[in-house]
């Protein structure tokens, strides 16, 4: 007599990325969807990557105690789905032995499919982890109770926060070239940086409202990446948020640019109404970039959202935000795939809440 087959839907969640984590896993029966069998626990500190894969070695374990033989995996985690088709390699080594873990698990079945599926299908094991995630953040509050007269301003509420995310590496970033208009893809490394980055701004907030991108492929995967993590959101195309146009200078290195055009060099260095031969200043990109953040705020008041763009457009939507000079603009570094957030009033107010957050790259 054959076991049964059942699908195993697995989530896990981090809130920080690193942070408090917990897992989540439902066995169905495959035929009725009757609930078999539950699992989820927490992590302690851990990353969304490591608490996903988590939830897919309870889920799987749950499946060989139940003696099934035949498994169908369905996780809204794309890297994880991803990388045990063995369509992606696994670059990060922490998550190598949960793979390994996982991959043994799957050869005690006659056959195991995987597919990703939007958030929205994954509720009942997206609800588990963030059960587990709630107990243990209970256990810590009775341990540390927090004051009982506090209570977040009222304003809080009405803030919207932007997340701020540049795109993952090209060949041109790994270079130390300007990329520009250029419409260069990403890298193998960029495309693993993408899904991290998705993974930190699920670990921000799990509620986003919406995701805007510049129109070249490099931003356009990173978003794809971050709302596919984020439930299945479309990508919505902002023109405005498009890299500065470096013209003659696209694709060169700062010292071939330095060594060719020595005294553009310095006055574009000098100042953000200087342009590159045939390109754009900092003082044009930033006339749009302000537009563009205009149009979201209004569009999404109180919401989250998330802006996938390049190095100029969010160094100049920072130097704003900090009331920062110009000089800001030469000397912050961004990352491929570096998170940086803000909340917005509708005062006016700002808070810039983190800038170039790349832990979840290591």
């Amino acid at each position: 007599m054959t076991g049964p087959r059942v699908v195993v839907e697995a989530d896990g969640g981090s809130r920080g990325n690193p942070g408090p984590a917990g897992y989540g896993a439902v066995v169905r029966d495959a035929d009725s969807g009757e609930v078999l069998a539950e699992r989820f626990a927490s992590l302690g500190v851990a990353t969304n990557n490591v608490a996903e894969y988590s939830g897919l070695i309870a889920g799987l374990q749950a499946a060989a105690e139940l003696n099934a033989e035949r498994v169908a995996v369905k996780m809204d985690s794309k890297l994880v789905i991803e990388q045990m088709s063995g369509r992606w390699q696994i670059k990060n080594a922490g998550l190598r032995p949960l793979a390994a873990e996982a991959a043994a698990l799957v050869g005690k079945f006659a056959g195991v499919t995987f597919e990703w599926i939007p958030r929205e299908r994954n509720k009942a094991a997206d609800a588990l982890a963030n059960r587990a995630m709630d107990e243990e953040a209970g256990i810590a509050r009775k341990e540390e109770p927090a004051p009982k007269s506090w209570a977040p301003p009222a304003s809080l509420a009405e803030a919207t926060r932007i997340i701020l995310v540049r795109h993952g590496e090209t060949p041109l970033t790994s270079q130390g070239r300007y990329s520009g208009r250029g419409d260069v893809p990403l890298t193998d490394e960029g495309e693993a940086q993408a899904m991290a980055a998705a993974g930190r701004v699920a670990g921000i907030s799990r509620d986003i409202a919406a995701v805007l991108s510049s129109p070249l492929s490099r931003c356009t995967r990173t978003a794809q990446l971050i709302a596919d993590e984020a439930g299945g959101l479309p990508v919505t195309i902002m023109d405005d948020l498009i890299e500065c146009d470096f013209g003659a200078w696209e694709a060169k290195t700062f010292a071939e640019v330095q060594e060719r055009w020595p005294a553009e060099m310095s006055a574009w260095l000098a100042s953000t109404s200087v342009a590159p031969p045939g390109g754009e200043s900092f003082q044009a990109v930033a006339k749009r970039v302000r537009a563009a953040l205009a149009t979201v705020l209004s569009a999404y008041p109180g919401k989250v959202v998330v802006l996938v763009s390049h190095v100029s457009p969010i160094k100049l939507i920072l130097r704003d935000a900090l009331a920062a000079g110009d000089a800001f603009l030469h000397r912050l570094f961004l990352d491929a795939a570096g998170v940086s957030t803000m909340d917005v009033w509708p005062d006016g107010n700002i808070a810039v809440r983190s800038v170039n957050e790349t832990a979840h790259l290591r």
